[in-house]
């Protein structure tokens, strides 16, 4: 199915920017000419592609075709490319895990002709992104390939379960155990983060529900384990530094938990993402804990 240019680019504009005052002035026509686009892609694909709002955003078939016509632009700048003819660097979405962000991953970014539009979700969950077809890759922790995607190993992320010197004293004088755990306030990025309920299960072989402060942040994260609100699993790397001039207590030293990402990519523009994927890879080779 074939689709209007300048109606995919006033989808793109609309969806990126959240309104179709900001997507007109992007593209240097009226509102009113952003609102008739639409209208018509969207009675040429026979469904709603944006929901008005403060900020309008995408329906599910909206969300699909807005990364078709970002994977058609990424296929069009590789060629350009290839063909050495000028082209706007292309943007591509993708979805990536906050401690990867934090930790490893920016640097891989670096260099390339890309303009990144990054979602932030946990690695179990950067999957479903690839599978409604709202980005073009992922770092997930799955090794099983999405549908129509490339996957790649990069190797495993370390994290290691910390609090304040005085934390510990406070919780875990008389040893790191079931019942204290039970009792410590514990740290958690948000609802779908089930890394420290796993951690607590691998360590204890129980099903613990302790007080939970949620705080969608890495680098808040070490902070408030380091300023005593809880303690939380960091990843290592972060984590470190802070170790060893005593500002953070490892829980159990022999208990961290390694969580093994991988790099998922839409096999239609994994050729015009090859040099990223490389990157990615380089990257990770060096940062991360190989398999």
């Amino acid at each position: 199915m074939s689709h209007d240019p300048a109606q995919l680019a006033a989808l793109d504009a609309v969806l990126r920017l959240g309104s179709f005052d900001a997507a007109a002035g992007a593209l240097h026509v009226t509102p009113s000419a952003i609102s008739q686009r639409i209208k018509a892609l969207e009675d040429r694909v026979g469904t709603a592609l944006v929901l008005r709002g403060a900020p309008c955003t995408a329906t599910p078939a909206g969300a699909r075709l807005a990364r078709h016509a970002s994977d058609i632009a990424l296929l069009d700048a590789a060629l350009a490319r290839d063909l050495l003819l000028p082209a706007a660097p292309a943007r591509l979405r993708l979805a990536v895990n906050a401690d990867s962000l934090s930790t490893w991953f920016l640097p891989a970014l670096a260099g390339q002709d890309l303009l990144f539009d990054i979602a932030l979700d946990d690695e179990t969950h950067s999957a479903d992104w690839l599978r409604r077809g709202e980005v073009s890759a992922a770092i997930t922790a799955h090794g099983r390939a999405v549908q129509g995607c490339d996957v790649h190993p990069l190797g495993r992320l370390r994290y290691v379960a910390t609090c304040a010197p005085s934390f510990h004293r406070r919780f875990f004088a008389e040893g790191v155990t079931a019942a204290a755990l039970t009792r410590a306030p514990m740290l958690q990025f948000n609802a779908k983060d089930r890394m420290q309920h796993d951690w607590l299960r691998e360590v204890t072989g129980e099903n613990l529900l302790p007080p939970v402060h949620r705080l969608p942040s890495s680098q808040g994260f070490v902070e408030a384990a380091r300023l005593g609100l809880g303690w939380g699993l960091n990843p290592k790397p972060l984590v470190v530094k802070a170790i060893a001039k005593g500002l953070l207590v490892p829980l159990m030293p022999t208990a961290p938990r390694d969580v093994a990402l991988y790099w998922q990519v839409n096999r239609l523009v994994a050729g015009a993402l090859s040099g990223l994927t490389a990157s990615v890879r380089r990257t990770a080779a060096a940062a991360l804990i190989p398999d």
